[in-house]
């Protein structure tokens, strides 16, 4: 799967997706250049089962750091070793995510949300540094994407942390107009997505958001 360089990163992308956090640190230790390692390679329509990291239900795309997979882990321990050691907030992917994107991504009721921690995750990218209206390749903020994902707690941090209520994608959508119309995603219309759907109408209200 791995380019002979990115061996030793995908070693901690493997490590940080199993939850293991002592093997995570111990290959940072080991090897500190990986905080600033990028995929070289990753994720493609024609290639896409290798690179799925099947305990957290996430791809791995090139470009991706350590970042980005420990945001979308939710593993708070690791996500601000990384930062500690020098960790981009800002690193794109291939595809114009950084590590904040990766943190808001989730599925309402699976065993793999955590909602507090990924809202302390979010709240530690942006105050590192991290953008909250940083825009990927189609022009989706994160804030964009924790409503289509419909995770209210990552919503709350996002606003919390000056995400824009009016910013528009390249598709011309804004978040209320993501909140309020059905997303097509898988499990978008279990009981705990609309819980979660009719709390971020609620949050992007309060913070203005209109239309």
């Amino acid at each position: 799967m791995a380019a002979a360089g990115d061996s030793g990163l995908m070693a901690l992308v493997r490590a940080i997706a199993v939850g293991d956090a002592a093997a995570a640190l111990r290959l940072l230790a080991a090897s500190p250049v990986l905080v600033s390692a990028h995929a070289e390679d990753g994720a493609t329509r024609q290639a896409a089962k290798e690179y799925h990291l099947k305990e957290i239900g996430h791809y791995i795309y090139e470009g991706d750091t350590a970042l980005h997979i420990a945001a979308a882990a939710y593993r708070l321990e690791i996500v601000r070793k990384l930062i500690a050691m020098g960790g981009d907030v800002r690193a794109r992917n291939r595809r114009g995510a950084e590590p904040l994107h990766y943190a808001v991504d989730g599925t309402p009721g699976s065993c793999t949300w955590n909602p507090s921690a990924q809202a302390a995750i979010v709240a530690s990218l942006i105050e590192a540094g991290a953008d909250p209206n940083a825009a990927d390749r189609s022009g989706v903020t994160p804030l964009h994407r924790a409503v289509r994902t419909r995770c209210a707690a990552a919503v709350s941090a996002l606003l919390d942390g000056g995400a824009d209520v009016r910013r528009r994608n390249k598709n011309g959508s804004t978040p209320m107009q993501l909140a309020t119309r059905n997303t097509g995603r898988g499990g978008s219309g279990s009981p705990e997505s609309k819980a979660q759907q009719k709390e971020i109408v609620r949050l992007l209200e309060q913070h203005g958001a209109t239309q």
